[in-house]
Protein backbone atom coordinates (compact mmCIF):
# COMPACT_ATOMS: atom_id res chain seq x y z
CA UNK A 1 0.00 0.00 0.00
CA UNK A 2 1.50 3.25 -0.96
CA UNK A 3 1.58 6.28 1.21
CA UNK A 4 -1.28 8.02 -0.35
CA UNK A 5 -3.84 5.21 -0.03
CA UNK A 6 -2.96 4.88 3.97
CA UNK A 7 -5.26 5.41 6.28
CA UNK A 8 -4.35 8.92 9.06
CA UNK A 9 -4.53 5.61 12.01
CA UNK A 10 -2.18 3.55 9.95
CA UNK A 11 0.59 6.66 8.92
CA UNK A 12 0.18 6.92 12.63
CA UNK A 13 1.32 3.63 13.70
CA UNK A 14 3.74 3.51 11.19
CA UNK A 15 5.20 6.74 11.97
CA UNK A 16 4.45 8.32 15.31
CA UNK A 17 7.44 6.35 16.91
CA UNK A 18 10.15 8.49 14.37
CA UNK A 19 8.43 11.55 14.48
CA UNK A 20 8.78 11.39 18.21
CA UNK A 21 12.31 10.74 18.14
CA UNK A 22 12.48 13.24 16.06
CA UNK A 23 11.26 15.80 18.08
CA UNK A 24 12.82 14.41 20.94
CA UNK A 25 16.44 14.87 19.66
CA UNK A 26 15.02 18.77 19.31
CA UNK A 27 14.23 19.02 22.91
CA UNK A 28 15.60 16.56 25.04
CA UNK A 29 12.49 16.61 26.78
CA UNK A 30 10.06 13.78 26.48
CA UNK A 31 6.85 15.10 27.41
CA UNK A 32 7.48 18.53 25.11
CA UNK A 33 8.66 15.61 22.42
CA UNK A 34 4.79 13.61 22.93
CA UNK A 35 3.17 16.63 22.96
CA UNK A 36 4.96 17.79 19.82
CA UNK A 37 4.18 14.89 18.33
CA UNK A 38 0.34 14.80 19.09
CA UNK A 39 0.09 18.38 17.19
CA UNK A 40 2.27 17.08 14.36
CA UNK A 41 -0.22 14.47 13.45
CA UNK A 42 -3.09 16.55 14.29
CA UNK A 43 -2.04 19.06 11.72
CA UNK A 44 -1.22 16.34 9.46
CA UNK A 45 -4.58 15.27 9.89
CA UNK A 46 -6.38 18.50 8.36
CA UNK A 47 -3.75 19.01 5.77
CA UNK A 48 -3.25 15.33 4.13
CA UNK A 49 -5.12 16.58 1.18
CA UNK A 50 -1.97 18.99 0.41
CA UNK A 51 0.11 15.43 0.75
CA UNK A 52 1.17 15.46 -2.85
CA UNK A 53 3.65 12.49 -2.90
CA UNK A 54 6.48 13.91 -3.95
CA UNK A 55 8.30 13.08 -1.15
CA UNK A 56 8.07 9.77 1.32
CA UNK A 57 5.39 10.45 4.30
CA UNK A 58 8.07 10.51 6.60
CA UNK A 59 10.02 13.39 5.28
CA UNK A 60 6.71 15.36 4.81
CA UNK A 61 5.77 14.57 8.64
CA UNK A 62 9.40 15.62 9.54
CA UNK A 63 8.53 18.84 7.78
CA UNK A 64 5.40 19.23 9.57
CA UNK A 65 6.94 18.75 12.95
CA UNK A 66 10.43 20.41 12.64
CA UNK A 67 7.46 23.94 11.63
CA UNK A 68 5.53 22.76 15.02
CA UNK A 69 9.05 22.87 17.24
CA UNK A 70 9.69 26.19 15.45
CA UNK A 71 6.09 27.57 16.32
CA UNK A 72 6.91 26.23 19.94
CA UNK A 73 10.28 27.81 20.18
CA UNK A 74 8.64 30.81 18.88
CA UNK A 75 5.94 30.91 21.27
CA UNK A 76 8.59 30.24 24.52
CA UNK A 77 10.50 33.08 23.30
CA UNK A 78 7.59 35.53 23.39
CA UNK A 79 6.15 34.19 27.18
CA UNK A 80 8.58 36.66 29.39
CA UNK A 81 10.19 35.36 32.31
CA UNK A 82 9.90 37.11 35.43
CA UNK A 83 12.76 37.79 37.93
CA UNK A 84 13.11 35.53 40.87
CA UNK A 85 13.28 37.21 44.33
CA UNK A 86 16.47 37.67 45.37
CA UNK A 87 15.95 35.29 48.66
CA UNK A 88 15.00 32.03 46.39
CA UNK A 89 16.98 29.42 47.06
CA UNK A 90 18.97 28.08 44.30
CA UNK A 91 17.92 24.73 42.95
CA UNK A 92 21.23 23.65 41.08
CA UNK A 93 24.09 23.06 43.08
CA UNK A 94 27.10 25.52 44.15
CA UNK A 95 29.76 26.30 40.95
CA UNK A 96 31.84 24.36 43.77
CA UNK A 97 29.84 20.95 43.96
CA UNK A 98 29.21 21.30 39.97
CA UNK A 99 32.76 21.48 39.46
CA UNK A 100 33.77 18.55 41.71
CA UNK A 101 31.34 16.29 40.22
CA UNK A 102 33.50 16.18 37.48
CA UNK A 103 30.55 16.02 35.03
CA UNK A 104 31.70 16.84 31.24
CA UNK A 105 27.99 16.53 29.92
CA UNK A 106 27.37 20.40 30.47
CA UNK A 107 30.44 21.03 28.80
CA UNK A 108 29.47 18.80 26.22
CA UNK A 109 25.93 20.20 25.42
CA UNK A 110 27.89 23.69 25.41
CA UNK A 111 29.97 22.67 22.85
CA UNK A 112 26.95 21.20 21.34
CA UNK A 113 24.88 23.79 21.41
CA UNK A 114 27.76 26.25 19.85
CA UNK A 115 28.09 24.76 16.60
CA UNK A 116 26.36 26.38 13.66
CA UNK A 117 23.22 24.79 12.10
CA UNK A 118 22.99 22.30 10.33
CA UNK A 119 25.85 20.28 12.33
CA UNK A 120 24.02 20.93 15.82
CA UNK A 121 21.04 19.78 14.25
CA UNK A 122 22.90 17.02 12.70
CA UNK A 123 24.45 15.80 16.38
CA UNK A 124 21.32 16.17 17.56
CA UNK A 125 19.41 14.05 15.71
CA UNK A 126 22.40 11.17 15.53
CA UNK A 127 23.29 11.25 19.56
CA UNK A 128 20.23 11.99 20.82
CA UNK A 129 17.19 10.57 18.40
CA UNK A 130 19.25 7.73 17.13
CA UNK A 131 18.43 8.61 13.29
CA UNK A 132 20.47 6.51 10.97
CA UNK A 133 22.52 8.87 8.25
CA UNK A 134 19.77 8.07 5.93
CA UNK A 135 17.38 9.30 7.91
CA UNK A 136 18.79 12.57 8.62
CA UNK A 137 19.63 13.31 5.05
CA UNK A 138 15.76 12.79 3.89
CA UNK A 139 14.66 14.97 6.80
CA UNK A 140 16.90 17.69 6.36
CA UNK A 141 17.10 17.50 2.17
CA UNK A 142 20.03 16.08 1.93
CA UNK A 143 21.72 12.73 1.28
CA UNK A 144 23.43 10.12 3.69
CA UNK A 145 26.78 11.10 2.58
CA UNK A 146 25.89 14.80 3.39
CA UNK A 147 24.56 13.66 6.65
CA UNK A 148 27.75 11.41 7.19
CA UNK A 149 30.50 14.14 6.72
CA UNK A 150 28.38 17.03 8.42
CA UNK A 151 28.68 14.63 11.19
CA UNK A 152 32.27 13.62 10.93
CA UNK A 153 33.18 17.58 10.92
CA UNK A 154 31.14 18.75 13.73
CA UNK A 155 32.90 15.43 15.94
CA UNK A 156 36.01 17.09 14.98
CA UNK A 157 35.24 20.55 15.93
CA UNK A 158 33.53 19.54 19.15
CA UNK A 159 36.91 17.21 19.78
CA UNK A 160 39.15 20.41 19.38
CA UNK A 161 37.07 22.60 21.71
CA UNK A 162 36.65 19.48 24.72
CA UNK A 163 39.58 18.85 27.11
Amino acid sequence: MSDGAKTMEQIYQAYARQIFRYLYSLSHDADLAEELTQETFYRAVYSIKRYDGTCKMFVWLCQIAKHVWYQHLDKRKRTEAQPLPEDTPAREPSPEAALLSGDNRVAIYKAIHALNEPMREVVHMRLSGEFTFAEIGAVLGKSENWARVTFHRAKQILSEVLP
